[in-house]
């Protein structure tokens, strides 16, 4: 924590915020902007299901394979520095993407703004953790997660309107959005560290992590068209580094994850829960925008605005759920939101070719909107609330990490799972089948994770203080989603 730590009601501290907030906007503008790009790049590229998957995992493997390095970064080397360097990556990793001349160079891109993503990602949380006083930092985390919603919620209609230009103008309008985050990070953020960070970093965990989550990814996208016998190899590398890098981390001295924080149930519990949502979210997303759009016949303006009840209603509700979290401990709300968002898997079984918005497409959205408000909020502040202030960075890492790890893992997985390979998914009818399989996985991933947190997930004791709620509404929920936030996985990243 900074030294001198600053107040949300100064203009100080409005401008920390402020860099917060548009840093992870830029994500998530990103994320939400390419998703609805997917079948117009498909087919100015001429790419199949696994080309567009590696564009969503080519970003996806690098994010969440280094997450957890960014997270340790900033703690050693300064938040605010960190932040800088990934917005930076970010905006020049854009570039490339938008200047891609074919679908190889793209997916490449991609990777490299996972990189970027991967250094200000935890950062954006963890400088407003560090910087802010204590009795306001509840409130500056709440403002982030609503204020940042914004950028989720005009994601969509700025993705339909830039397509109807030209496809690489969602990657290009990241620059000057960049730009400005990096002018005010500079001249208006405070730097902050953690005195007791490790002075090595674990190059041999994140090698681990990198080779392991590429190799177990690769297999799950190229099985279909290479046969097991074809990816074998891939997978037992990944599964081989997958443990390495569980090891390295037992033995080292300075490891990229502190394997004790785990020995706290409460979070290895909001783990697990984060784990299987996010897994269902990531399938969810991606798999809905190209269904809404191949298969029920949306523009992308239409697909992209389709979703907006879900951020609206988060944005409207997440606060409330905080607080409620708050006042009757995370259980209940961690229990009862995903088992709402798995009724809302079930109805999309009725998505397809015919389907018609305000009477199939709507209230689904307005269910899985609800169910997300519920849910998203507790689960955040139980990761943060149960760690130290000082491994703010590290537990931000970690979460990302295994949000972003399910999200990519189940996203590489779609074809497996559903049988759609090739140009299957151009189909109206194929793709709507590969749909409805994929809602049916997804739904029973997340009553699994309603079942962990029922069993695993604990309220406070009931004399211990319970946070007063503030008086603006919008700004009391005591956390926000994980970044890789719903507002990203809107986007499947």
């Amino acid at each position: 924590m900074t030294d001198d730590p600053v107040r949300l009601s100064t203009p100080a501290g409005r401008w920390v915020l402020l860099a917060a907030v548009l840093g992870s906007g830029v994500v998530s503008l990103d994320a939400t902007v390419v998703n609805v790009a997917l079948p117009t790049v498909g087919v100015e590229l001429g790419a199949d299901l696994a080309g567009l998957t590696w564009v969503v995992n080519g970003y996806a493997l690098t994010l969440a394979a280094l997450i957890l390095l960014g997270g340790s970064l900033g703690d050693r080397f300064g938040r605010r520095r960190v932040f800088v360097v990934g917005v930076t990556w970010f905006g020049v990793a854009s570039l490339l993407c938008g200047v891609a001349p074919n679908l190889t160079l793209l997916t490449a891109g991609r990777a490299l703004q996972g990189v970027g993503g991967a250094l200000l990602t935890p950062g954006s949380l963890a400088m407003i953790s560090a910087s802010f006083h204590p009795d306001d930092r509840a409130r500056a985390i709440g403002a982030w997660s609503g204020l940042g919603g914004i950028a989720g919620a005009i994601g969509p209609l700025v993705g339909g309107l830039l397509l109807k230009l030209d496809w690489r103008l969602v990657f290009l309008v990241n620059l000057p959005l960049c730009a400005v985050v990096v002018a005010i990070a500079v001249r208006h953020v405070p730097e902050t560290r953690d005195p007791q960070a490790a002075r090595k970093l674990d190059v041999g965990g994140s090698l681990a992590a990198a080779v392991g989550l590429a190799g177990v990814t690769y297999a799950l996208i190229e099985a279909p068209a290479r046969g097991l016998g074809g990816v074998l190899p891939a997978l037992v590398v990944g599964v081989l580094a997958l443990a390495a890098f569980v090891e390295v981390e037992r033995r080292s001295s300075h490891p990229l994850v502190p394997l004790d924080i785990f020995t706290n149930r409460q979070f290895t519990a909001a783990n697990l829960v984060t784990l299987a949502l996010y897994a269902a979210l990531g399938a969810v997303f991606f798999m809905l925008a190209l269904t809404l759009q191949v298969a029920v016949g949306f523009s992308p303006l239409a697909a992209g605005a389709a979703l907006l009840p879900i951020t609206a209603i988060m944005l409207l509700l997440s606060a409330r759920a905080g607080a409620l979290a708050g006042r009757i401990g995370p259980r209940r709300p961690m229990t009862f939101g995903p088992l709402i968002v798995t009724c809302a898997l079930l109805l999309m079984l009725r998505i397809g070719p015919g389907s018609g918005y305000w009477t199939d497409v709507l209230p689904v959205i307005v269910i899985l909107g609800l169910g997300l408000s519920l849910t998203v909020a507790p689960l955040t502040a139980t990761v943060l609330a149960a760690v130290e202030d000082r491994h703010a960075g590290v537990a931000s890492g970690v979460n990302n990490a295994v949000a972003r790890t399910a999200g990519l893992l189940a996203v590489a997985a779609i074809p497996v799972l559903t049988g759609l390979s090739g140009e299957m998914y151009r189909q109206p009818g194929e793709l709507a089948h590969g749909f409805h399989v994929a809602m049916a996985w997804a739904a029973g991933l997340v009553a699994v994770s309603a079942v962990i947190a029922w069993f695993a997930i604990s309220d406070p004791a009931p004399d211990a203080p319970v946070a007063e709620e503030a008086e603006e509404p919008c700004y009391n929920c005591p956390v926000t989603v994980p970044p890789p936030s719903v507002r990203q996985s809107l986007g499947a990243r």
